[in-house]
């Protein structure tokens, strides 16, 4: 301050100074009507403020009665209200439409997607059930950036590839890590109308959390609840066909016999030595068979094997959901049941799902939920083969001049006409062959949820997985080079997954002066899942009637096999999430993970992230840009890891061994695994940044991320010197580069 000797200072530490300054009090409530504490109120254009207290009461003074108050609070609208004149103003905090409807599922909790500093993508259900689907991973295509769906199979059931931003590993899964309800499982048998939201977390800053699991990307899946407003009662039913809509061309039967005629002439141009050796015989010469051609060589039968191999497939799918309750307790009942035909005849998925849950707040401390989730699905798998002999391909390769069947009703096929490669029509391996695929899968969750003070709550979850699948295989015995030459083959598979978790972990929120958002989390999870299979089978059968069901009818038993693994996981993890007037986010998070799959040296490690963004939009210089409703720029770093590899694969392990012995067969046990105790994880560490621009009220949204991902330590199933008595050997090997 400088001034005259006989200036006087008024400052804001002398309020009583300037005689025009008046007190302003009043009253802050919520959208319910009830008293709002921790709003912040400030003169405009003054660092003057105060917050209101636990009843929503507040008091401050202005300069005079043309003052304006700005009332603010995350996640609500701010509100600019002139005093003209008056002394009480009671104020009523109205909930951001934007928070209320873009509030999205991270790990171990939930966020406003305009507070995210990571890059997460969001499918609600509306957009998942926009075309009807059989898995969740049909759902996603197209739906997310940087999220590829590679769907490798038509077949009813078949199991689409997800990656996220591309490949991370050499050798192990490129999956992402999938989660339903906070357990970790499969997306490959749910009931997509079961699904509430999916997110997917794509950068290091919002997988890390989820340590060494995250770096091929991580999809959380939220399923529906019950109701909050009463009993609610919905069907809902899809029926719908398929047509094969366009064949691949080939030759019919006149096409194919001129074929082979002027390939007839050619050699004795091209080869005049092979030809004048007799090496080449007439065409015509083999159309005798009175079955295929008339007496003067002429096809018979001009057979559209793509025709008939495919059909008009027809689906039904129904879903009837019982939900009620009200604010305190609420809970539902989900059943499912989709009967889907595949266009190549015989092929179909049939699931039956049911669906529990429950959730109650039974003390206004306490609160308990749980979901429990069965489904059956039925398959038969047509698009594999024997021998490289299978459906998709016989229909392209089956001569034209072939009918399905002879008159006399016995199967016909390629090896019927000389000279040519022969296989099973694919009408017969259709019929003839059966690999039925059959799966009952069990999720479930249950939670508990105490507020141990005001903003701080520790959650405990306790999840399983459970999977169990039986494959029957059975292969006729006419089938040639598929089981002809076993006279009929039989096998039986079973395999048995095991899968539980528990985490638990505290969680404050806390929102200081109004503008310091504050979050906090630390939790711990063990992990533990168990394998078992068994398989057996038999060949050579005197009749196809029993298939699989009877394997001791076959006269030709093969040695059966049976193995079981374990495997354990021990974890501990935090996250810090900062935000300043909505405006600068800050996020560190890491999770200290350890797993029994690794050398003893290397049972644990750290994966560390952190991310920061600026919302320039809410800036007071961007707010008279109506036309720009968001704009956010933010980076992020961290590492995350890759352990799905086989369990054991640091230790060295038995296997059995066979060899004659003085002419008999002597079965024993010696080292079939060489050990590596220095085996570690795979890292990937990613580095992100990230533009997201909303225009036009967010009418048009635009997402630009630049990232680059390091995978190092690459795990690898190396190959060694045989003469070692071995072949490979597990190790950390090399790196990759991935960069979009």
């Amino acid at each position: 301050y400088s001034g005259s000797a006989n200036s006087k200072f008024v400052g804001e530490n002398n309020p009583a100074a300037d005689p025009q300054q008046v007190t302003i009090s009043g009253t802050v409530t919520d959208e319910n009507g009830k008293p709002f504490a921790g709003v912040n109120i400030q003169v405009e254009g003054m660092a003057r403020g105060v917050i209101s207290d636990e009843n929503g009461k507040y008091s401050i003074e202005v300069p005079d009665r043309n003052a304006v108050l700005v009332f603010t609070f995350i996640g609500y609208n701010s509100q600019n209200i002139p005093v003209a004149g008056k002394t009480l103003i009671d104020v009523t905090m109205e909930p951001s439409v934007t928070s209320l409807s873009d509030v999205v599922v991270i790990g171990y909790g939930v966020q406003k997607k305009s507070d995210l500093t990571g890059s997460v993508g969001s499918v609600k259900t509306e957009k998942l059930m926009d075309r009807p689907v059989a898995t969740v991973p049909q759902a996603l295509a197209g739906r997310v950036t940087g999220v590829n769906v590679y769907v490798n199979s038509g077949r009813p059931g078949g199991k689409p590839q997800i990656r996220i931003r591309g490949n991370t590993s050499i050798s192990i899964t490129n999956e992402p890590l999938y989660i339903v309800d906070g357990v970790v499982s499969s997306l490959d048998y749910l009931n997509p109308d079961d699904i509430a939201s999916v997110e997917v977390l794509k950068d290091a800053s919002s997988t890390a959390i989820y340590g060494a699991r995250g770096s091929n990307g991580v999809i959380l899946i939220t399923t529906k609840r019950g109701s909050t407003e009463g009993g609610r009662v919905n069907y809902d039913v899809e029926f719908g066909f398929g047509t094969f809509i366009r064949e691949i061309p080939v030759l019919n039967s006149a096409q194919y016999l001129h074929l082979e005629d002027v390939s007839y002439i050619n050699a004795q141009k091209f080869d005049p030595v092979g030809w004048a050796a007799g090496k080449y015989e007439d065409p015509k010469l083999k159309r005798t068979d009175p079955r295929l051609f008339d007496s003067n060589g002429n096809p018979l039968y001009d057979t559209d094997w793509q025709k008939e191999a495919t059909r008009t497939a027809l689906t039904q799918n129904h879903n009837l959901s019982f939900t009620g309750g009200n604010e305190k307790t609420s809970y539902g009942l989900y059943l499912g049941y989709r009967n889907e035909q595949g266009l190549i005849k015989s092929s179909y998925l049939e699931r039956f799902s049911g669906r529990i849950v429950f959730d109650s707040q039974i003390k206004k401390w306490l609160k308990v939920g749980g979901n429990l989730n069965y489904i059956n699905q039925d398959e038969n798998r047509i698009d594999f083969g024997s021998a490289g002999i299978e459906v998709l391909r016989e229909i392209l390769e089956q001569l034209p001049i072939i009918p399905v069947k002879f008159k006399d009703g016995s199967w016909a096929s390629n090896e019927n006409y000389p000279n040519v490669e022969s296989a099973p029509n694919p009408i017969q391996i259709l019929t003839d062959r059966h690999d039925l695929y059959k799966t009952g899968y069990v999720i479930g969750s249950t939670y508990i949820n105490l507020s141990l003070a005001k903003g701080l709550e520790l959650r405990t979850t306790l999840g399983t997985n459970i999977t169990g699948i039986r494959n029957n295989y059975y292969a006729g015995r006419n089938l040639n080079f598929i089981s002809r030459a076993q006279g009929g083959r039989a096998l039986v598979s079973q395999s048995d997954n095991i899968y539980w978790q528990t985490e638990s972990y505290l969680t404050y929120n806390k929102i200081f002066s109004g503008i310091h958002s504050f979050t906090g989390l630390l939790g711990a999870s063990w992990q533990h899942g168990n394998y078992y299979t068994f398989n057996a089978g038999n060949w050579n059968f005197a009749d196809d009637f029993y298939q699989t069901n009877n394997l001791g009818v076959g006269s030709n038993p093969q040695i059966p096999g049976s193995g079981t693994s374990a495997y354990g996981f021990n974890s501990f993890f935090s996250r810090i999430n900062y935000g300043l007037r909505d405006k600068y986010l800050f996020t560190v998070s890491g999770r200290f993970d350890g797993s029994s799959k690794f050398g003893g040296s290397n049972l644990y490690a750290f994966f560390p992230s952190a991310a920061v963004a600026w919302r320039i939009s809410q800036e007071d210089f961007m707010k008279s840009v109506p036309t720009i409703s968001n704009l956010k720029v933010r980076a992020s770093y961290g590492e995350t890891g890759n352990s799905e590899i086989s369990p054991y694969q640091a230790l060295a392990g038995l296997a059995s061994y066979t060899v004659d012995f003085n002419d008999s067969r002597v079965t024993g046990i010696g080292v079939g695994r060489l050990p590596n105790s220095a085996l570690q994880w795979e890292k990937t560490a990613q580095t992100d940044f990230g533009l997201e621009l909303g225009l036009f009220k967010d009418r048009i949204s635009i997402e630009i991320d630049l990232y680059n991902k390091l995978t190092s330590n690459m795990l690898l199933a190396a190959p060694v010197p045989t003469s070692s008595g071995y072949s490979t050997v597990t190790q950390n090997v090399g790196s990759m580069r991935n960069r979009g």
